[in-house]
């Protein structure tokens, strides 16, 4: 029996092992100067279309509290969707140092700039935090995902403004392989200033890959992730596994996998008639009688998501080791209950 509980509960894919095991017996430079990680840095930069430096690390909380507390002072805020990881999934670890979220109501998950246009109508003065950044993730919370206009347009009410935009990729392989994606890699290492590509939710072991496309904030970012205690000394760990990742379409093979195993979900969710909420990606929202999703959650690891009553809404997430056999064994329980 598989759990469906996240896409980070499996060690890591097998070739990012076997890189791992070739390494072994290596000697590296510490501190991600090694050659893996060099290597590793010019795929990500000639995939993304990006001139700019990466930097990698640990986690995504930990990635995205190091590069937003760079690039604020203490009386300016970041913009962000209600529902938004750094203010919802992050323990205030970004308010914790010092920094004020500003948040608007997401529309199907996401920040639209009519919201960004709202708050810097309103935060006009230096009685009131003053809006310096704009916060997304792709895929969003709920699983949605941004369309290539969406990105443009949000990046033009940036320029406008003179925001810096970041975008949170935790799950960025699942957005950009979803079936509904029209958004190029290559468009990310022009429109924003910094994006991260997520591996810890994808197949690695661990680490992500922040690209800074900005060079002006990239100035002595190492003194800032040393300061912050967030420089690994084996950062050649996280390189071997994106150099791997990125030698081919490793990186996206694995999330265009997870999305199709969750299309298979949501095929089977609907022949039961079941309801789910829009979600193209390998996150998948059920709505189902309380009794039965408090079932699935202790049986399959599925986490709750929202309590309406006498139903809740459940989330299941699928994996680069989910298989289809998988999803037939969670469908036919369901069907039985």
């Amino acid at each position: 029996m598989r759990l469906f509980k996240n896409d980070y509960s499996i060690l890591a894919h097998p070739r990012i092992m076997n890189a791992l095991n070739r390494c072994q017996n290596e000697e590296n430079i510490p501190y991600g100067l090694d050659y893996h990680s060099k290597n590793a840095e010019k795929k990500i930069l000639e995939t993304f279309s990006s001139e700019g430096n990466v930097y990698f690390l640990a986690g995504g909380t930990q990635t995205n509290v190091l590069f937003i507390s760079s690039c604020l002072k203490h009386y300016e805020g970041v913009i962000s969707c209600s529902s938004g990881h750094i203010n919802v999934h992050e323990t205030a670890a970004l308010e914790g140092q010092g920094y004020k979220i500003i948040l608007v109501e997401p529309v199907n998950g996401k920040l639209l700039p009519s919201k960004v246009e709202e708050v810097m109508n309103t935060y006009q003065d230096e009685h009131m935090v003053k809006p310096r950044m704009v916060y997304i993730s792709n895929s969003t919370e709920i699983g949605t995902i941004y369309t290539k206009q969406e990105l443009l347009d949000l990046s033009n009410v940036c320029k406008k403004y003179h925001l810096y935009f970041f975008i949170d990729g935790a799950r960025l392989g699942s957005a950009l392989t979803s079936k509904d994606n029209d958004v190029e890699p290559s468009l990310l290492g022009s429109i924003c200033d910094a994006f991260y590509v997520g591996g810890t939710k994808n197949g690695l072991l661990l680490g992500e890959a922040l690209v800074i496309n900005n060079k002006e904030l990239a100035k002595d970012y190492r003194y800032h992730i040393k300061n912050k205690g967030a420089m690994l000394a084996k950062g050649y760990l996280v390189g071997i596994e994106f150099e791997e990742a990125f030698k081919d379409s490793l990186y996206f093979d694995i999330a265009r996998k997870t999305n199709e195993v969750a299309d298979y979900l949501k095929d089977g969710f609907n022949k039961l008639n079941l309801h789910t909420l829009y979600s193209p990606t390998n996150q998948v929202f059920l709505t189902i009688r309380k009794d039965q999703a408090l079932d699935l959650i202790k049986r399959y690891g599925c986490e709750k998501w929202e309590d309406k009553g006498n139903e809740l809404t459940i989330r299941f997430v699928t994996s680069f080791l989910t298989s289809k056999e998988d999803v037939d064994e969670l469908i036919h329980y369901i069907s039985t209950l």
